[in-house]
Parts: structure tokens; C-alpha cells; sequence
């Protein structure tokens, strides 16, 4: 009798056992259903985007999945708070979406940090959601008020079909992108957005509290990048000017021609040709070259002419010179001088790719063409 009861007690105990691990997921190094994990990420400017999620398939459900499996705005599931719900923009757990700097999402401020993605889909205006709340299972533990931010956005019909869920990064710019739900014939499009200057600008900041921030070259990156991008030119300015004086930079060409280009946007002229002048006599041949080039790509075509002039008057033997002299002739409009101080540079050129460039100004400047 006391082993039949035993017995008993066991074969309880173990479906007890049963019905309780069966309702405990399983670890995730085991398959978890017929969808597959995935993340993607990616930098829209210097701000990394990553999406963890699961990817179901179509599975022979096609033209049935968007206002059918994934249902149409908000609805009660029967289950864990039973509140009007999105769907979850994925399968099983939470899709997760972090930032890690401040974005705008369709035009709107979202902070830095992690979120769980949820949409509302209509066929003529979706919403995209993201809340804080990121450790639930699907959206049956949904609450509105864990929303961070709700955003409007309009599905797009897609020319071939989906298998299997996907995020995917498009339209890419240097400071932004959209992001797209791909599932069977439609795409979710919703549009991140980063001030990638500013966080350049920050970063370049930062840097220079670092060993870069010892030396004259450091400072005048930093400066020389305020002065291409057009940005913050006073703090440009003031990079310059620090490397200048603190490490010697002011016996270097490069950063005396940075802190020139500076003070001329800045509307000093008098000052900016005072410190071109003083610059000049620092440089070598290659960086008084490229220095005349610049000044071509910002057509300043008179001002090119006399960089050149000076280093030809310098170096008056030397190819990179005489070609100098061709470039900024040719973009003044003197053909015939510009062919004539090709044709002394192409016997100099040190190597075949320069005797090659050599011989093709000689060729468009015979037929009255110029060489930039």
C-alpha cells in the first residue's frame, strides 16, 4: 500500500513538474519556434543604430499576413494585461531598438538608450512606437504609458516579396537614413536623423583632450575640419591658434595656412594675407602644391596663381612646379603659357603616371582646353 502510494505521488509530482517547464521558455541557445534571431546594425553618422529581433517567415501565408496575422491598429489578445495592443514588429520577445546618441526619429527628438519597437499598422498610416518598457514577451504586456514616442509613417508596396522579416538600412546620407520593415509585400519606413556635424565637432573636441591634444598637428585636424565643414569657424579659429602657439606650429606651413583660410572666412583679410605671407616661406614644394589646389577648388584662380608663382620662383627646376605653374595659367585662361610650362615639366617627370599626366595637359592644352 505505502508503494502504491509512493507511485502515486510521483507520477503527480512529475506532471506537475511537466506542466510547469512547459510553460518556461527555453534557454535561448535552443531554438525557440520556427523564426529566426537576428540583429542588424549600423553608424548613421557617428551614431550607432542596432535592432535585435525575430524574423517569422511568410510560410505560404502571402497577401494574408498585413491586416490579418499582423492585425490592423490596436486590439485586446486575451492575455497578459489584455490592454488594446500594436504588434510587436517582430515575433516572440520584444523587438529592441537602441541608440546610442540622441537621434530624431521622422523629425521628432528620441534620446539615446534602448527601446522596444511596436507598430500600429493601417494600410494608409502606420504608427511606430517605442517604449520603454524592452523586457516583455511580444505586446501582451503593452501599456501606453511606457511610450517614449509615437511616430506617423506610410507603408510602401513592395515590388517582390519578403520570405522572412527584415530590418534594413536604405537612402543612407551622412546624417541619416531610414529603417525598413520588409515582410511579404510591404515595407515600414521610418526615417532616423543625427546632427553629425555637432557630434563630430564633439568628438574632434574630446580628442584633443587626449595625446592629440599635445601636438600642433592635432589642433590644426581639428581646425582644418571646422574650416571644410563650414562649422563653429570661431572654435576653428581658435584650435588654430592654440597649436600655433602652444606647439609649434607657428614654424609649420600647414597650420599658418589653416589659420590664413580661417581668418579670411572670418572677414579678416588683412590679417589672413599677413599669415599666408609668414607660411610661405615654411613650406615645402608638396604642400605649397596642394596648397594652390586647394585654392582652385575654391576658385580663387588669382590667388592659386600666385601660390604657384611662388613655388616655381622657389623651385624653378622641379616637375611638381612646373606643373603647378600649367594648373594655375590654364585656369586663368593663358592657354599658350600654361602649354609652355608643360611641355618644360614633361621631360622632369619622375615616374610614368606623372609623364602621363604631363603629356595629357600638353594634349588639352593644344586644343585649347584646361587641365584642372
Amino acid at each position: 500500500m505505502i508503494k502504491k502510494h509512493i507511485f502515486l505521488f510521483a507520477l503527480a509530482l512529475t506532471a506537475v513538474l511537466n506542466q510547469s517547464f512547459a510553460q518556461v521558455p527555453y534557454n535561448s541557445a535552443i531554438s525557440n519556434g520556427p523564426s529566426k534571431n537576428a540583429t542588424v546594425s549600423e553608424q548613421i553618422g557617428l551614431t550607432q543604430v542596432t535592432i535585435t529581433y525575430r524574423r517569422p517567415a511568410v510560410n505560404g501565408r502571402g497577401g494574408k499576413i498585413w491586416g490579418g496575422l499582423v492585425h490592423e491598429g490596436f486590439t485586446k489578445q486575451g492575455f497578459g494585461f489584455n490592454n488594446p495592443a500594436p504588434w510587436r514588429a517582430g515575433a516572440n520577445e520584444n523587438t529592441i531598438i537602441e541608440f546610442d546618441k540622441d537621434v530624431k526619429v521622422e523629425g521628432q527628438i528620441l534620446a539615446k538608450g534602448k527601446y522596444a519597437l511596436f507598430i500600429a499598422y493601417y494600410p494608409l498610416e502606420s504608427t511606430i512606437i517605442f517604449s520603454k518598457k524592452t523586457d516583455a514577451w511580444g505586446s501582451f504586456f503593452y501599456d501606453e504609458k511606457d511610450d517614449v514616442l509615437r511616430v506617423k509613417v506610410k507603408p510602401m508596396q513592395l515590388k517582390n516579396s519578403v520570405e522572412w522579416l527584415r530590418y534594413e538600412f536604405s537612402d543612407q546620407k551622412p546624417n541619416s537614413a531610414m529603417i525598413l520593415l520588409e515582410w511579404d509585400n510591404l515595407a515600414i519606413p521610418f526615417k532616423i536623423e543625427v546632427d553629425a556635424l555637432e557630434q563630430q565637432f564633439e568628438a574632434l573636441s574630446a580628442e584633443l583632450k587626449n595625446p592629440r591634444g599635445f601636438t600642433w598637428q592635432g589642433f590644426n585636424i581639428a581646425a582644418n575640419w571646422s574650416l571644410q565643414n563650414n562649422y563653429k569657424l570661431e572654435q576653428g579659429f581658435a584650435w588654430a591658434d592654440f597649436g600655433i602657439s602652444n606647439f609649434g606650429g607657428n614654424q609649420q606651413f600647414l597650420s599658418l595656412a589653416t589659420k590664413s583660410r580661417l581668418l579670411e572666412k572670418l572677414g579678416n583679410i588683412s590679417e589672413a594675407d599677413k599669415t599666408i605671407k609668414q607660411a610661405l616661406p615654411l613650406g615645402n614644394i608638396n604642400e605649397i602644391y596642394q596648397y594652390g589646389r586647394q585654392l582652385l577648388g575654391l576658385k580663387k584662380m588669382k590667388e592659386a596663381l600666385e601660390i604657384f608663382k611662388f613655388n616655381y620662383d622657389k623651385n624653378p627646376t622641379q616637375f611638381i612646379a612646373l606643373i603647378g605653374m600649367s594648373r594655375g595659367l590654364s585656369e586663368n585662361g593663358d592657354f599658350k603659357q600654361a602649354l609652355e610650362f608643360a611641355i618644360k615639366a614633361l621631360p622632369l617627370a619622375p615616374n610614368e603616371p606623372n609623364k602621363q599626366l604631363a603629356q595629357s595637359m600638353i594634349d588639352k592644352l593644344k586644343l585649347g582646353k584646361e587641365v584642372n
